[in-house]
């Protein structure tokens, strides 16, 4: 199928994928109806740009990927893109590392030539310049400038310039012109197409919240950024305006909406708190959710009718658990075993099954990540039991994951793979169900299954589970979470140490730690050094030594 392209030679330049010994000519090109020439001039004039380079080259020669047009106007793609470096030659010639894709399904401008349209049978070279936003500090100055006078141009237009796209790759890709991606850069503050604006800072993937697209939570984390006095102002403020909202209900004359009123307000306090945990460090958030903790033992502690107390109880549970979950981000795991456990009290004096059942697997969670498998797999037959026979598919489906998660602790590939194809097939009934009763009220999609076969591939080593899943976690990737995102970028370095790719492992690591320095999470960087403790070498390479470097001295 493949042959040799005669016109690298009459280049007179080595070609950016490396010739060998064996073969002075490039192996590249395939042979396919209506082939034309070679576009050499154009890939050198690629690899002259700016961009990643391939990690597992010997000569220090960028990263260069391909397509192959065929005559049917389809793609073909190397399976291996974004997953590995490529091998000493620097191309892969075995036709089963090949895939079809359509031309035109292609998300992001990465994969558009910046200089014309092929046709049938051209082969088209470019530098593959990595993901939009994958390295892009979401927190600089500049951006964060930008999004608070709201001038989301000028976000876009850095956003655009940290991941090297001319302005007319990213209309290509966006389905606009160039003019009109100028025009919105240079919009200033004035008013945005919001349908416009969201393709954009899709292609780009910036966070929604950085030009105006968030919901209300996102906005007040946002504001929640900045020094430690304005973020510690904030969080009082927080939990001020979240029992301002209840203000009437807590007037009204009747005792019962009062106390119902109560419930209401430590509630909405309680799920502002949870949704600054994404942008706040945990040690910083901690000191405020214990202080509410106090708030709601007392007002359940005083009431003297069982309902209302009852009531206080489940809030009061809900926010140990916060607790709890504050606690291992910042990894202070006895601490969080303490409060996940008051979690499961307060649960059972409100004689909530369902809350019981919730607190039970978010202890299994924790126990299953801690590599207790035993503890882990226990309490989730317990939350089972809580549950019942009439299981919900969203309560199904996440007792899966947690179990999944337990078996690969404990070292059960077989279990491990039972429990994860549970979780996706309930996953997809989750929609066919009706709304869920509280405290199940959260999303857990197809993408949150694959980012959990993910962190299980990790831990069992299996580096084929992590490639494979990867993509369909993409949206657990994107999400605003940054803590979630930097556990799932270790795991997927893990699955990379696993199968020998040592510059993409530790380079992903050293993101991560990166983000959890900022946030200041002891979880993050605990299991920063659990992946780099599976790599072991009495010579190891810079990319090792600068991390260990970078995690020297790293006390949280």
């Amino acid at each position: 199928m493949y042959r040799r392209c005669a016109s690298c030679r009459s280049a007179g330049s080595r070609p950016p994928h490396g010739h060998t010994a064996a073969a002075p000519r490039c192996v590249l090109a395939a042979t396919f109806p209506e082939r034309r020439a070679h576009p050499w001039s154009e890939t050198r004039r690629a690899a002259r740009a700016p961009g990643r380079w391939c990690s597992g080259s010997q000569r220090g020669l960028p990263r260069v990927c391909q397509h192959v047009v065929r005559s049917d106007g389809v793609f073909l793609v190397p399976k291996t893109l974004n997953v590995g470096p490529l091998p000493d030659n620097g191309w892969y010639t075995d036709p089963t590392a090949w895939s079809t894709e359509a031309a035109t399904s292609y998300p992001h401008p990465a994969y558009s030539h910046p200089r014309r349209a092929y046709g049938v049978g051209d082969v088209v070279d470019y530098l593959y310049q990595g993901i939009p936003g994958e390295k892009v500090d979401w927190a600089s100055q500049a951006i964060r400038e930008a999004s608070r006078t709201g001038d989301y141009g000028a976000v876009i237009r850095l956003a655009r310039n940290e991941a090297r796209f001319s302005q007319k790759q990213l209309g290509e890709a966006c389905g606009i012109s160039q003019s009109a991606v100028s025009r919105l850069e240079g919009r200033g503050s004035g008013s945005y197409e919001t349908a416009q604006l969201a393709r954009v800072t899709t292609c780009l993937q910036i966070p929604p919240y950085l030009v105006g697209l968030a919901d209300h939570s996102a906005a007040l984390a946002r504001r929640a950024e900045g020094t430690d006095m304005e973020r510690r102002k904030f969080l009082g403020g927080a939990a001020a305006t979240a029992a301002t909202q209840a203000l009437p209900v807590l007037s009204a004359p009747q005792g019962q909406a009062r106390e119902e009123g109560r419930v209401a307000a430590l509630r909405a306090a309680t799920t502002a708190f949870r949704r600054l945990d994404g942008s706040t460090p945990s040690r910083q958030l901690a000191e405020t959710v214990l202080a509410h903790l106090r708030l709601a033992q007392m007002l359940a502690r005083e009431n003297d009718h069982e309902d209302e107390r009852g009531g206080l109880a489940a809030v009061g549970s809900e926010v140990a658990s916060l607790a709890g979950w504050l606690h291992w981000d910042m990894g202070d795991y006895g601490s969080a075993r303490i409060w996940y456990g008051a979690s499961i009290k307060a649960a059972r004096r409100a004689a909530n099954p369902l809350l019981a059942a919730y607190q039970m697997g978010s202890l299994a969670q924790f126990e299953a990540h801690a590599g207790n498998a035993a503890q882990g797999l226990s309490l989730t037959r317990s939350a089972r039991r809580q549950l019942g026979s009439g299981l919900i598919a969203i309560a199904d489906a996440w007792l899966c994951g947690v179990e999944a998660l337990a078996h690969a602790a404990a070292g059960d590939k077989d279990a491990t793979d039972t429990a994860l194809a549970t979780a996706a097939r309930r996953a997809e009934q989750i929609e066919y169900e009706e709304a869920p009763p509280w405290p199940w009220v959260f999303s857990f999609t197809e993408a949150k299954v694959a980012a959990t076969r993910v962190s299980c591939g990790a831990r069992l080593g299996l580096p084929q589970w992590v490639s494979s899943a990867q993509d369909s976690a993409a949206a657990v990737m994107a999400s605003g979470h940054e803590k979630q995102r930097a556990l799932l970028l270790l795991d997927v370095a893990a699955g990379h140490l696993a199968s020998g790719r040592l510059d993409g492992a530790f380079t992903l690591a050293a993101q991560a730690v990166e983000i959890g320095l900022r946030y200041k999470s002891g979880r993050i960087v605990e299991r920063a050094r659990a992946v780099r403790r599976e790599y072991a070498s009495a010579t190891p390479p810079k990319v090792v030594r600068d991390f260990d470097d970078r995690l020297h001295g790293v006390f949280l």
